[in-house]
């Protein structure tokens, strides 16, 4: 039997600026080359996960779970061949909600799909906390992706990156539906896989229907894999996912070129879907009768079935007998599975964020160092530096970051690849979700890897990345605290530069809201320097928002000792006072201090500035201790007074403290605004000095 078949319209003859030629030479999978065992082997794993993908809805019907389920029948070969190509000790696999049967073939049991399906605390994938159909096993590499279909791409991107830089011969494998691919993000990861000659083989399994959207929807082109054919160092291999053949030859063929020439590839696999979208979808609606007998008719069981005795390799008889053995195997998974537990609902807080760095030396983030101050911006520079001679895995890249003496639009990365080489310390594209979703699989790589990112030149252009920064997020909940990325973000923020839209926001209140990431906002050299340390040696993700009106701010100055470490969660009393608490952070700290020193000139009232360092954890002891000794708070930030996060201040003042309270929480912040660019605007716009004096005068006279 021929192993691949010439797609029409495609030939072997390769064209002046065309691709490498998308038809396999190298065939290693016939009829004459694969023995009985090996077909029994492939023939009972198609028909186990066949039988449950029949089963799961049955599941839902008797009110049991499985509650989303994307049935897979008709993609049945790729999905063989994508789970019999993996090699669990050397490769990363990223499954996509449909990859049930990939998922059997790369070693998940019919007891652990099922687990998974009916979201037991057992399950491996999520321990019940993430949507059934979504098939992991992180100790073996099969990661755990998300329901944003196809973001998983720039995961597999991120460790193949990691296999590269550190030698490893293996593949990321990276499974989606061909709509997917519409996502920007897939063009990213792609592109990028492409650039730095990454392993990554992208399997795009084209059933024609993007839930009940048809591919002539979502492309120009018949084959969305010809979408990429004009990307250098990228192989496309064409396959008819529906046979077995077919589909292992594109597979073997795919990882062995990755492996030989660590290049991208794609694999478009033709498959057609039998049933619905999921279980939520009526596909009767949108296709008619003789289409489904049309798909019915291709359907890959019938295929191998009729292979098989066809060619005297198993008879009917041995057929029968392998399908009453995945019954058995399935129903006693089924009984095992249904007296496992259910989640504990008082494990709902276990795992949103992992236990940060301690810090023994300086357990308050407090130093009595003298000696030479020095500039925020050469604080973070040479705490930088000193970790990355610490830790010999730590990674940083972003955009501008790394050209020459040029480190970053603000220097802070000066020098960086100079001492510690390009493998190490790189530019990124323009593509802010790359840039973050690349971190994210980068770092799961390896435990001991610490990676830091400019995740955008500007805070207000972190915007595209928000998807891949919801991700990072829940990661470490999602997983059962099986992964959290250890990546720390770091992102230029707010105004008081003249910047105006795009260079001059502040976006905390926000980023503020996602469970899972710590939120640090420093004021001072020292602090920024303490908690740069403290993220990168911590597990889990940090963002990082970096004053940047303060860099080279003299106000900003401080001595930083060599070591100096700021633990999370720990703010500071930048002046005592007991007329009143001004809670703040970032740049109208330095504000809040000069109208501190107003007041206390004019009218001898002693004001308290709590600086907060750290919104997420939060210390609410510090703040609920300074309000309780003062008896009134006035929460001053730089981002908009709606919606912003002093909200969430002023509501847990008002609901821990009120009995000590002598007149109403008080905010100041900017106005509900964009953030202009003209000095007059931008004034008008942003906290002052002058607003916070007016309005702590107003509130001590309450």
């Amino acid at each position: 039997m021929e192993a691949i078949k010439k797609e029409k319209g495609h030939n072997n003859k390769q064209l002046p600026g065309e691709l490498k030629d998308e038809v396999i030479q190298r065939p290693k999978y016939a009829l004459d080359t694969v023995d009985a065992a090996t077909f029994r082997k492939w023939y009972l794993l198609m028909t186990m996960g066949r039988k449950l993908d029949e089963k799961a809805p049955n599941y839902l019907k008797q009110a049991l779970g499985w509650s989303y389920h994307a049935p897979y029948a008709g993609h049945d070969a790729i999905q063989l061949a994508i789970g019999q190509v993996f090699e669990r000790e050397t490769d990363h696999l990223f499954p996509y909600y449909r990859d049930m049967l990939t998922a059997l073939s790369a070693g998940i049991t019919a007891g652990e799909i099922i687990l998974n399906g009916i979201s037991k605390a057992t399950d491996i994938a999520s321990g019940g906390r993430h949507m059934s159909n979504h098939f992991a096993k992180p100790e073996w590499n099969i990661h755990n992706v998300s329901s944003a279909t196809g973001n998983h791409t720039l995961h597999a991107v991120g460790v193949a990156r990691a296999m590269k830089r550190y030698g490893h011969k293996g593949v990321a494998i990276s499974s989606q539906g061909e709509s997917s691919v519409s996502e920007g993000y897939v063009y990213e990861a792609i592109n990028g896989a492409s650039n730095e000659k990454l392993p990554v083989i992208f399997v795009f399994q084209d059933n024609g229907y993007g839930i009940s959207v048809p591919r002539k929807d979502q492309t120009a082109n018949r084959k969305v894999a010809d979408n990429f054919r004009g990307f250098k160092n990228l192989r496309i291999i064409y396959c008819d996912g529906k046979d077995v053949f077919s589909s292992m030859n594109a597979m073997y063929q795919a990882r062995q070129h990755a492996l030989e020439s660590s290049e991208p590839v794609i694999v478009h696999a033709s498959v057609v879907r039998i049933g619905s979208h999921s279980n939520s979808d009526r596909h009767d609606l949108y296709r008619d009768e003789r289409e489904l007998a049309c798909v019915r008719a291709h359907d890959p069981m019938l295929k191998i079935r009729r292979l098989l005795i066809s060619n005297d390799i198993l008879d009917g008889e041995n057929l029968d007998a392998l399908d009453q053995e995945a019954t058995e195997a399935i129903a006693e998974a089924h009984r095992k599975a249904l007296k496992a537990p259910d989640p504990d609902p008082a494990s709902i807080h276990d795992f949103v964020i992992p236990e940060a760095y301690s810090s023994e030396r300086y357990p308050d983030g407090i130093h009595n160092e003298e000696g030479e101050k020095i500039k925020m911006i050469t604080a973070l520079n040479e705490t930088l530096k000193a970790e990355f001679r610490h830790n010999p895995d730590t990674f940083i890249w972003g955009q501008d970051v790394a050209y020459r003496e040029k480190g970053g639009i603000f220097n802070v990365t000066k020098g960086m690849q100079k001492e510690f080489g390009a493998g190490r310390v790189f530019n990124a594209p323009i593509a802010e979700d790359f840039i973050v979703g690349t971190a994210n699989g980068m770092s799961r790589f390896d435990e001991k890897i610490r990676i830091v990112i400019e995740g955008a030149e500007f805070a207000d252009y972190f915007w595209p990345a928000m998807e891949q920064y919801v991700e990072m997020t829940h990661e470490y909940w999602r997983s059962n605290g099986k992964f959290s990325p250890n990546v720390t973000i770091r992102l230029a923020s707010g105004g008081y530069i003249g910047g105006g839209l795009y260079h001059s926001q502040t976006t905390e209140g926000a980023l503020a809201t996602f469970p899972g990431i710590r939120l640090v906002y420093p004021s001072f050299a020292d602090d920024a320097a303490g908690l740069l340390r403290t993220s990168m040696r911590s597990r889990g993700p940090t963002l990082f928002l970096e004053p940047k009106a303060l860099y080279n701010a003299r106000a900003a100055e401080t001595v930083v000792p060599a070591d100096f470490e700021v633990p999370f969660g720990k703010a500071r009393i930048r002046r005592f006072g007991k007329d009143l608490s001004i809670i703040t952070y970032g740049n109208t700290t330095h504000l809040c201090m000069q109208a501190a020193e107003q007041i206390a000139k004019d009218s001898g009232r002693d004001i308290e500035v709590l600086d907060l360092r750290s919104l997420i954890p939060l210390d609410t002891d510090a703040v609920m201790a300074s309000v309780k000794k003062t008896g009134r708070a006035l929460v001053v930030h730089e981002d908009k007074v709606f919606g912003g996060f002093g909200g969430e201040l002023a509501a847990r003042i008002a609901d821990m403290a009120f009995e000590h309270l002598d007149a109403p929480v008080k905010r100041v912040g900017s106005t509900f605004t964009p953030v202009g660019f003209h000095r007059n605007l931008e004034e008008a716009i942003l906290p002052s000095a002058k607003k916070i004096v007016a309005a702590a005068e107003n509130l001590m006279s309450y």
